[in-house]
C-alpha cells in the first residue's frame, strides 16, 4: 500500500550497513504497481571509496549472511574484499580441550567470510545510487517524532534548518545509541561485561589457511580472522583495567603478549597495524516495537564479539523485515500496521534470544575462574569435538542457519 499523502512509505533512521542494507532489500518492492518511496537518514556524510589500507576494518559474515547478499546480488562487489573461512578452531589457553569445525564436513564451501566493512559498504552505496526510489538525506539527523495511527511524523535537522517528513512506516538502524529508540521511549537491558575489545590486523609468520581462530583466555576470548594477503583480524578481549597499558605498548612489545596469550600455532607474529579499543556490554531494546516503528541491528541489540554473531543477528532482521513488508504489500495491507510489524517481531524473538543466550553463556562460562566450572567447559570441548550431532548443531549456529530461515537466506528473491 502506497500512501500519496505521505513524503515517504518508509522512512530509515541511519544509512551504516544494517540502514543501507535494509534500503538495498527494500529498493526492488512496489505497492500497487508503485515503488515503495524510501528516505535513509543518516547525520555523517557518505564518503567516496578510501583506497585499501593495511589497517581496514573487517567484519565477520556467517553463512546466512553470505546467502542474503547473494539473493539481493551484493556479493559480486563483496567477495572482491572478503576471505572465505573454511575452518574454525576453538580452544582453551591453559587446558586441554578443543573443538574443530571444517566447511567440508556441512556441506558448504565455507563457514562465513571475513569482508572489509569498506568494501561491504561500497556495495551497498553503489547500489542505492541506481535505485530511483531511494533518497539519501545526508547529513541530517532526527530531533523528533509524533506518531499517530495514520502516519509517523519525522523532525529532522539539516543545513541548520528543521522540517518534517511523513511515512507510513519508520525503521531505527542508528547503532547502540540509537536516537530513534529514545524518541519512542524504549528503554535498554545493558549488562557491562568488564572487558574491552582490543581490534587490529596482523600478519603472522605461517599461512593462515583460511582457517579461524577462537581462543578463549581468562581475560575473554582472543580471535584471529583470516584476511586477505595471509593477514588476520585481530579481536582482542582484555578487563578495563588493562586496556590503557596494552595499547600504550610498542608493535613488538604488544606482538609478544599477543604471542603469549595465542601461542605460536601461526608462527611469529611479525607485523601489527593500528590498534583500536571499544567497551563490551550487552544491549538490549526492552521492545523492537512501537507504534508505526521497529527497531533494528544494534539499535534493538548489540552483543559482545564472540563468535562473531552481532552484526549477522542484523543482517537477518533486515532480510525478515523486508519478507514482512514484501507480505503486506502482497495482500495491500498498510505496511506500518501493528499486525504486520508483529509478524516481524515474533519471528526475529526467537532468533535474537537464542543469538544472545549463546553468545552470553560464552563469555560467562569461559571467563568463569571455578576449578569445576574449568573441568566441565574443557569435557565439552572434547565432546563437541567428538559427537557429530553436537558439532553439527554448532556449525549451525555459527553459520546463522539455525531455526526458520527467511526467503532471502533460503535463494528466494522477494520479487
Amino acid at each position: 500500500m502506497s500512501n500519496k499523502q505521505l513524503d515517504y512509505d518508509i522512512i530509515i533512521i541511519g544509512g551504516g550497513l544494517v540502514g543501507a542494507g535494509l534500503a538495498c532489500a527494500l529498493g526492488g518492492l512496489n505497492a500497487n504497481g508503485n515503488k515503495l518511496r524510501i528516505a535513509i537518514i543518516e547525520a555523517i556524510p557518505f564518503r567516496d571509496a578510501a583506497q585499501p589500507s593495511y589497517d581496514d576494518r573487517n567484519i565477520a559474515l556467517s553463512q546466512a549472511s553470505y546467502r542474503i547478499f547473494s539473493t539481493l546480488g551484493l556479493w559480486p562487489d563483496i567477495i572482491k574484499a572478503a576471505t572465505p573461512i573454511e575452518s574454525i578452531y576453538i580452544s582453551n589457553r591453559g587446558h586441554f580441550g578443543a573443538a574443530r569445525l571444517h566447511a567440508k564436513n556441512h556441506g558448504v564451501d565455507a563457514l562465513g567470510y571475513v569482508a572489509q566493512t569498506r568494501a561491504i559498504g561500497e556495495a551497498f552505496k553503489q547500489r542505492l545510487q541506481n535505485l530511483d526510489n531511494v533518497e539519501l538525506i545526508c547529513p541530517a539527523k532526527i530531533i523528533g517524532l509524533n506518531i499517530t495511527d495514520e502516519l509517523a511524523n519525522i523532525l529532522i535537522e539539516q543545513d541548520g534548518k528543521n522540517k518534517t517528513l511523513s511515512c507510513s512506516l519508520v525503521v531505527g538502524a542508528d547503532g547502540a545509541k540509537s536516537k530513534t529508540r529514545e524518541l519512542l521511549g524504549i528503554a535498554t537491558q545493558t549488562h557491562d561485561h568488564g572487558q574491552t575489545a582490543i581490534v587490529a590486523n596482523v600478519t603472522p609468520e605461517k599461512s593462515h589457511n583460511n582457517a579461524a581462530y577462537e581462543r578463549f583466555t581468562d581475560s575473554g576470548p582472543l580471535a584471529f580472522l583470516p584476511m586477505s594477503e595471509q593477514r588476520c583480524a585481530l579481536v582482542y578481549t582484555v578487563w578495563h583495567n588493562e586496556v590503557e597499558e596494552i595499547l600504550n605498548l610498542d608493535d613488538n612489545a604488544f606482538l609478544a603478549r599477543l604471542s603469549e596469550r595465542f601461542g605460536d600455532r601461526l608462527g611469529r607474529l611479525i607485523k601489527v597495524g593500528k590498534r583500536g579499543s571499544y567497551p563490551l556490554a550487552l544491549n538490549k531494546a526492552e521492545k523492537t516495537l512501537a507504534k508505526r516503528a521497529v527497531l533494528i541491528g544494534n539499535a534493538a541489540h548489540s552483543l559482545h564479539p564472540v563468535a562473531g554473531q552481532g552484526f549477522n543477528l542484523g543482517v537477518r532482521d533486515i532480510a525478515v523485515l523486508a519478507e514482512t513488508i514484501n507480505d503486506a504489500l502482497s495482500k495491500n495491507n498498510d505496511i506500518g500496521n501493528e499486525t504486520s510489524l508483529k509478524t516481524f517481531q515474533q519471528w526475529r524473538q526467537s532468533d535474537q534470544q537464542r543469538i544472545i543466550g549463546f553468545t552470553e553463556t560464552l563469555v560467562s562460562v569461559f571467563i568463569n575462574p571455578l576449578a569445576s566450572v574449568k573441568l566441565m567447559r574443557n569435557i565439552a570441548l572434547v565432546g563437541v569435538d567428538l559427537l557429530p550431532p553436537i558439532k553439527n548443531l554448532l556449525a549451525r549456529q555459527t553459520m546463522g542457519i539455525a531455526g526458520k530461515q527467511p526467503r532471502l537466506a533460503r535463494g528466494i528473491p522477494l520479487n
